[in-house]
């Protein structure tokens, strides 16, 4: 499994964007499912938005649907996340997977066992 290094949270007020990415050095993303997934203190990591590597398919969790925005680079080893319209409940830090094991994008967000990278952290403030 790739591991990656996140970057492009911070702090924003209730409504506001951010851009987040993650960058795999090692491997390319060539064929690999990804997906961002985030954790807040004491819960375990959830799904976010996953992506096809192989059809550009993606999904979301319910409650980003319309919000937010899923997109790769393979050229570049990134995956992106567009977060617009933020509140409070996304504050929690934000990490990527990736594997080659599921393909299914629905199935990806709630896969488990990825190698985290250091996570970005995401405050919405009210």
């Amino acid at each position: 499994q790739l591991q990656f290094v996140e970057s492009g949270g911070g702090l924003v007020h209730t409504g506001g964007s951010l851009r987040l990415s993650c960058y795999t050095p090692t491997y390319s993303l060539d064929g690999y499912t990804v997906g961002w997934f985030r954790q807040t203190p004491g819960k375990g990591h959830e799904g976010v938005s996953c992506m096809s590597g192989t059809d550009d398919s993606t999904y979301y969790q319910d409650s980003v649907k319309g919000r937010f925005t899923i997109s790769r680079d393979n050229a570049k080893n990134t995956v992106y996340l567009q977060m617009n319209s933020l509140k409070p409940e996304g504050t929690a830090v934000y990490y990527c997977g990736a594997t080659k094991l599921v393909t299914d994008v629905q199935q990806m967000c709630v896969a488990s066992g990825f190698s985290w990278g250091p996570g970005t952290q995401v405050t919405v403030s009210p």
